[in-house]
């Protein structure tokens, strides 16, 4: 499969878009259409006014050169660490500060309820702390026991 378009950065560093039909769109933006379960898969070009300009549907399928252009702009937009220990935790009553080890180092945040404990599917999670920040759980069942304990409180 081969996608004709070519992507740049202006001046400004926002990605340029210019299709075949000789149609060119600044400022577009990458958005994974499955960022957690097909994070390589369906990724569409969006257009500052919100609207779609291109589809691709396998970012591997790519050219390095345009690849990198789209997997940069995506790391700048998209910030879920992997919380790989839970280490400790204020209190099993919310709000409670939450201790924990990622895949970017130790940090602390602050839980504010049990729903902001979402599953993904049958062994991830998605915990959002008081600032929004999301912080993402793989495989609930490859945590350390001491963490799935922990992790059993607020479920």
């Amino acid at each position: 499969m081969s996608l004709a378009f070519t992507l740049s950065r202006n001046a400004f560093g926002r990605l340029v878009l210019e299709l075949p039909d000789g149609s060119r769109h600044e400022g577009v933006v990458p958005v994974r259409a499955f960022p957690i379960t097909a994070p390589r898969e369906g990724v569409a070009l969006v257009g500052p006014d919100g609207h779609e300009c291109l589809w691709i549907p396998d970012l591997d399928a790519l050219d390095q050169a345009r690849r990198s252009l789209i997997e940069a702009a995506l790391a700048g937009r998209e910030f879920m660490p992997e919380i790989r220990r839970i280490l400790r935790v204020s209190s099993y009553a919310t709000p409670s500060t939450w201790e924990v080890e990622t895949d970017r180092g130790r940090t602390r945040f602050v839980l504010k309820g049990e729903e902001d404990i979402r599953p993904l599917g049958a062994h991830s999670l998605l915990i959002a702390d008081s600032h929004g920040i999301q912080f993402f759980i793989r495989d609930v069942m490859k945590l350390d026991r001491t963490s799935r304990r922990i992790l059993d409180r607020f479920l």
